[in-house]
């Protein structure tokens, strides 16, 4: 969708313009809760005399010597770099890769280009049953140690994990927790920020009719002590053109369930609101859309709203943001 095609006044008539979309390669910015290394050996001593590397203390297997952590280097695949997990393959002279990138090297092994067949190296699918590690995301604060096989699927929900960045559409590359990502919105996509829980915003297109062509909107708010991406675009919605507004919580999903937030837009003694719980940005941008989990107003309605002769739209969103409070008495969340 072409840039600049939508323009966002809020409610003291301060025009934002949207900006081209950057393209970064920007490193994860840690968390700043730091988890200790952890250093990990097996249960049996070294023997006295052991620096010798054809030693025993070089074995690898469920009682090595030699540290998982040294172990753990061994189940890194050469080609992806990640942890590898069954099946496991090798080539006839032992060198080892994920069944992912045995595809994608087109079954020659990228070490000595000898061609893999089909060998799985089981006894390093033992090793890895043996191995405690400490979840990946353990600079960025996760203090929790797992057994081999069940860390992957605790990293893919891991509360430590970093977030995507949320703006929308960009393809943005960048990662990080929520403070960096606030920054990089700032800084590097110029979005329009505010503080407060309440908003008004106008959307002004010259052309409605081209929706295919509007570029949608993104504004954060900082309120609760929280940041909430405030979206806006228009696509087609089946054979449809609509318009859409939704908000998105900067945190993860049981967060985002402590907060509500309402959408208004109107005009000429009529009006459309919708009321909802903002999706976390670990949902992409894409699957709230797809969801409709916002504020869909149909073309004609906009214009409708927009006044004049239905040329030119001019649409104003109101809405705000409120944090539930649990009432013990009632058993029942009421807005502050």
């Amino acid at each position: 969708m072409e840039s600049d095609s939508i323009e966002c006044v809020s409610s003291i008539d301060e025009i934002v313009e949207d900006h081209e979309i950057p393209h970064h390669n920007i490193q994860h910015h840690p968390h700043p809760r730091h988890a200790p290394h952890h250093q990990f050996s097996s249960s049996k001593p070294h023997h006295n005399g052991t620096n010798n590397v054809n030693s025993i203390s070089n074995i690898v297997g469920p009682t090595a010597i030699a540290p998982a952590a040294s172990v753990h280097e061994l189940l890194e695949c050469p080609v992806c770099t990640n942890s590898m997990y069954p099946p496991i393959h090798q080539c006839h002279n032992g060198h080892t890769l994920c069944s992912t990138c045995k595809i994608r090297v087109h079954n020659r092994c990228p070490t000595c280009r000898q061609e893999l067949g089909d060998i799985r190296c089981l006894a390093l699918e033992k090793v890895a049953e043996s191995l405690e590690l400490p979840c990946k995301y353990y600079k960025l604060g996760c203090p929790e140690i797992f057994p081999y096989y069940s860390k992957l699927k605790h990293e893919g929900i891991c509360i430590y994990r970093p977030y995507n960045c949320p703006y929308a559409g960009s393809e943005c590359s960048v990662v990080g927790d929520i403070p960096f990502l606030v920054a990089h919105l700032r800084d590097d996509h110029k979005v329009d920020m505010h503080t407060g829980c309440t908003f008004n915003h106008r959307y002004v297109k010259s052309n409605p009719r081209e929706v295919e062509n509007a570029t949608w909107m993104l504004t954060v708010f900082h309120c609760f002590g929280q940041y909430f991406c405030l979206h806006f675009e228009a696509f087609q919605l089946g054979m449809a053109p609509v318009y859409m507004a939704f908000i998105r919580f900067m945190g993860d999903e049981t967060e985002a369930r402590n907060y509500s937030y309402s959408l208004e837009v109107g005009a000429n003694g009529r009006k459309l609101i919708w009321e909802g719980t903002p999706r976390s940005i670990r949902d992409s941008h894409r699957k709230v859309r797809d969801s409709h989990d916002g504020l869909i107003i149909q073309r004609n309605m906009a214009l409708f709203f927009s006044g004049g002769y239905r040329k030119e739209l001019k649409l104003r969103v109101t809405g705000r943001i409120w944090k539930e409070q649990q009432n013990p008495d009632a058993n029942m969340c009421i807005p502050n």
